[in-house]
């Protein structure tokens, strides 16, 4: 699809590029995705600091819908007190040509 298609299009999200852009769309989502690619498994608490001013609701939501999305992996440890880790899926990581892609749109147009 190209950039021309869009005039006909009624309903963004039922394209390829608003299912990308309602999967990964947000203030938060890229972030906790570059943290997982960068960390690999991290603990909620770990992500929390690595973010720093995510509020906890905030990182609880964006976690939940990347999981229902099937961008993470979510796994809990039966132990006292609870241990939860947070890592990508093979989905989640094959974002990432994406997200390279759009830091090098940055680099040259940030001075703009």
């Amino acid at each position: 699809m190209s950039m021309k298609d869009f005039k006909n299009i009624k309903n963004l999200h039922d394209t390829p590029f608003g299912y990308t852009l309602s999967i990964i769309g947000g203030k938060w989502k890229m972030i906790i995705l570059y943290w997982l690619f960068e960390v690999n498994t991290v603990r909620y608490n770990e992500l929390k600091r690595l973010i720093g001013s995510i509020s906890h609701k905030m990182l609880s939501s964006q976690l939940k819908d990347l999981e229902k999305d099937g961008l993470i992996i979510r796994k809990e440890y039966p132990q006292i007190p609870p241990r939860v880790e947070y890592s990508l899926t093979q989905k989640g990581r094959s974002l990432f040509p994406l997200m390279e892609e759009m830091c090098k749109w940055g680099e040259l147009n940030k001075s703009e």
